[in-house]
């Protein structure tokens, strides 16, 4: 056990309800989540404002993971020292105030927000890991979580339904200033909250920069991690292009408009929100973690070729049908991943291991959505950006399948 971790707790937090920390955490991935969708779902909007290629949007997400990899780095101590709730209100307020700098119609100014919008969202999964770790059966785990990350595409959902009306409602800059004011609200509305789910903290524990690098060697020094780290940079990425590109790429190729765009991105989301916890029970009733993932990849895959052999003339409820199953793998494989990292973390140190998980994770989508928006700009299309997603998940999957389990698991055995 790390300096200044707490002993592993195996009992759940003495709190009144003990659906609290799963409920508390679900709505505020959902903002979060929402914040970090809201610009790229309206990106030929706010590229036209800019006098900018729709295609940088990749570039604008990009930027939000790198401060996103910063914060999940930091965030194992600061949960130990201000709590979970707390580094989750901050996350909330930094989410706000990236979206509100956005608004700015300024190149520099959404670059910055963008940075912002990834330092609020970046320690949200490992503070939210800290809570459902101690509070959860090991043998719910996989589904516990997965139901806590649907938050990542009900935030999308809200994106896809509630951004595009707004623009045409009231214009791009109101329905930032909307989604800014959400993550104010529900800042301010887990406040009451923090006294009894961030009773574990410690408020002597020691923050120094040097300990960012901490929750890296981690992950490097359990080969169990290193495993589940390199999987999730690849499915990350996918998931990334997959929510970054789809309302642009329907425009282009499919000439959506953008309301019925955004409705399909919604759909995808709605997928990944099924996804997460229908593979979070499969895992821990029939497949294990290993056999799951291996599905997930596959899936991935032929679904990435699909997509990107779509044309006008595909009757939409096919595209639809397409994307749920998109959705459902592409968005819906972070559950089975958080919670093996629970699993295979050391006693007491679940945050720190997601932590450092996690900016591996980010690395992927700081890297995919870039280089799918290099390749459509360098005369490939958006198209050929879909394509080139089936390569790396094909391998993932063919990995899965053919290697031993990353490392031995309660839930392959049951």
């Amino acid at each position: 056990m790390g300096a200044g971790e707490r002993p592993h707790r195996t009992g759940p937090l003495p709190m009144k309800n003990q659906w609290m920390p799963l409920v508390v955490t679900l709505a505020i991935q959902a903002m979060v989540s929402l914040a970090l969708l809201a610009v790229p779902v309206m990106a030929t909007v706010v590229a036209q404002a800019l006098g900018v290629p729709a295609t940088l949007i990749g570039v604008f997400v990009a930027i939000a993971y790198v401060g996103a990899i910063l914060a999940s780095l930091a965030s194992g101590s600061a949960v130990g020292r201000f709590g979970a709730i707390r580094v989750s209100q901050a996350g909330l307020l930094l989410c706000a105030a990236g979206l509100l700098l956005c608004i700015v119609a300024s190149v520099p100014a959404v670059a910055v927000g963008a940075f912002l919008i990834g330092l609020g969202y970046g320690p949200i999964t490992p503070a939210s890991s800290h809570l459902l770790a101690i509070t959860t059966p090991p043998q719910r785990m996989s589904l516990v979580f997965s139901i806590k990350q649907t938050g990542v595409p009900l935030g999308g959902l809200l994106a896809g339904a509630i951004v595009p009306g707004l623009v045409v409602l009231a214009g791009w800059q109101s329905a930032l200033l909307v989604a800014a004011g959400a993550n104010v609200v529900s800042a301010i509305a887990s406040e009451p909250l923090r006294a009894e789910l961030d009773a574990d903290r410690r408020a002597d524990r020691p923050l120094r920069f040097g300990n960012l690098l901490q929750p890296l060697r981690l992950v490097l020094s359990q080969r169990a991690l290193k495993r589940l780290a390199a999987f999730s940079f690849v499915f990350s990425a996918v998931q990334l292009s997959l929510s970054t590109y789809l309302v642009t790429y329907l425009q282009v190729a499919l000439d959506y408009g953008l309301v019925k765009a955004g409705l399909a991105l919604s759909v995808a989301q709605a997928g990944g929100i099924v996804g997460r916890i229908v593979w979070g029970f499969v895992a821990d009733r029939w497949l294990g973690a290993r056999l799951a993932l291996a599905a997930l990849a596959g899936l991935m895959a032929v679904c990435a070729v699909g997509t990107a052999l779509l044309n006008a003339q595909v009757p939409p409820v096919l595209v639809l049908m397409l994307l749920v199953v998109f959705g459902a793998s592409a968005i819906g494989w972070n559950g089975v991943y958080l919670a093996e990292v629970a699993r295979q973390a050391p006693p007491g140190m679940a945050s720190m291991a997601t932590g450092g998980t996690l900016a591996v994770t980010f690395f992927g989508t700081v890297l995919g959505p870039a280089l799918f928006g290099a390749m459509a700009s360098l005369g490939g299309g958006y198209r050929a950006g879909f394509a080139a997603l089936a390569v790396p998940t094909a391998a993932c999957f063919l990995i899965l399948m053919r290697r031993e389990a990353p490392a031995a698991q309660p839930s392959d055995a049951a």
